[in-house]
């Protein structure tokens, strides 16, 4: 069945990250997938995680910074990185901010995200 997404809602976020999600839990009730917008400000970075789900990001403008076992991958716009679930991993934007597209599967949840204290 077809269904329209008319607007996003806004996960509150520290640091001054804003998620925008159209498709998962949150929005539209879908576990399945999740699909956010994100823009995160220069200096953001957020806590290392050991997500539960694979994550399909695209750069749209600015890059994101990705720590990971294997070193550290900056990622900038017109690219895109994929995480794969139980890869622990850090994010964080470069010096002009960020503003990317996260895709998630399953769906993105607080609790399968696995983010340390």
């Amino acid at each position: 069945m077809v269904r329209k997404i008319d607007s996003a809602t806004r996960i509150p976020v520290p640091g001054g990250k804003t998620i925008d999600e159209y498709v998962g839990l949150v929005n539209s009730g879908d576990g399945r997938v999740s699909i956010a917008h994100m823009t995160a400000p220069a200096g953001w970075e957020e806590p290392a995680q050991t997500p539960e789900f694979a994550e399909y990001t695209l750069v749209l403008r600015g890059s994101v910074i990705v720590e990971h076992d294997g070193g550290t991958t900056e990622v900038g716009a017109g690219q895109a990185f994929v995480c794969e679930p139980g890869e622990r991993i850090r994010y964080s934007s470069g010096p002009e901010g960020a503003e990317y597209v996260a895709v998630c599967l399953p769906a993105f949840s607080p609790e399968t995200a696995n983010r340390e204290e």
